[in-house]
């Protein structure tokens, strides 16, 4: 017989760790699970309450409470910006992470809006640019079947990519090779990425737009992109879902 409901949630959430309930399948009925267990309602909602906040189920309305899908999809360090894949191909940033997933993509999966703004202190600060300068904003939201896996929003100088294809709204990426194919056609070529990850919990409208039950953390990305010569063309900040991403680094250990 099991007591409380942390014991109860121990053990459906071996269950759901074992495929006993595989994902986009439901949990048994609350009334069921108590009387299996021997327990009253309330500590069996209190127990899916607490998998719901570890972002293992979610209630879906007419069906009950659904097993989340958890996709492996990798998330490449270093390996995910080389210039083989952009400045000689055509496979961007998040093209790579789904093959190295096993996963397929297409262009569409990237959605965009471009707008021309005064530019936040932290932009501004980035691009070393006056404040409330103007700069472009290049806001992206990737899906994966359907379902957001994070978004992702560039800032660039306005001299640095005004009529380019960086500033067309064209869902999908920026052309042959993205953003980094465009800069570098502006005589700007990426050469160096610093990344900053922070976890914290999602904003109701970044909750909204990652279609995040509730309790799921997101992880932030802050990118600065650099010329060889240490100009920043580009700084991205990006919220992602934590349980759609492993965070993969392969690098040279230094001297």
């Amino acid at each position: 017989m099991t007591h409380g409901y942390k014991e109860l949630a121990a053990v459906l959430r071996d269950g759901i760790q074992r495929g006993d309930y595989p994902p986009d399948t439901t949990l048994p009925k609350q009334a069921d699970l108590a009387a299996e267990y021997g327990v009253n309602i309330k500590t069996v909602r209190n127990a899916v309450a607490l998998l719901q906040s570890e972002g293992l189920v979610t209630p879906v309305r007419r069906r009950g409470t659904v097993v989340r899908s958890r996709p492996p999809m990798r998330r490449l360090g270093i390996e995910r910006y080389a210039k083989s894949n952009w400045k000689y191909g055509d496979r961007v940033a998040f093209a790579a992470d789904r093959e190295a997933s096993g996963q397929s993509w297409k262009p569409a999966d990237q959605t965009q809006t471009v707008e021309r703004i005064a530019a936040p202190s932290r932009v501004a600060q980035a691009l070393s640019v006056e404040p409330d300068a103007d700069v472009y904003a290049r806001a992206r939201t990737v899906r994966h079947d359907g379902t957001p896996t994070h978004t992702l929003t560039s800032y660039y100088r306005v001299e640095d990519v005004d009529g380019t294809p960086l500033v067309d709204p064209t869902p999908g990426p920026a052309g042959r090779g993205g953003g980094f194919a465009v800069l570098t056609l502006q005589g700007l070529e990426p050469d160096q990425i610093t990344e900053t990850l922070t976890a914290r919990m999602p904003r109701p409208d970044e909750a909204a737009m990652l279609e995040l039950p509730g309790g799921e953390p997101v992880m932030v990305l802050q990118r600065t992109t650099r010329t060889k010569e240490g100009r920043v063309v580009e700084y991205a900040e990006g919220v992602h879902a934590a349980s759609r991403f492993a965070w993969t680094y392969t690098f040279d250990m230094p001297d």
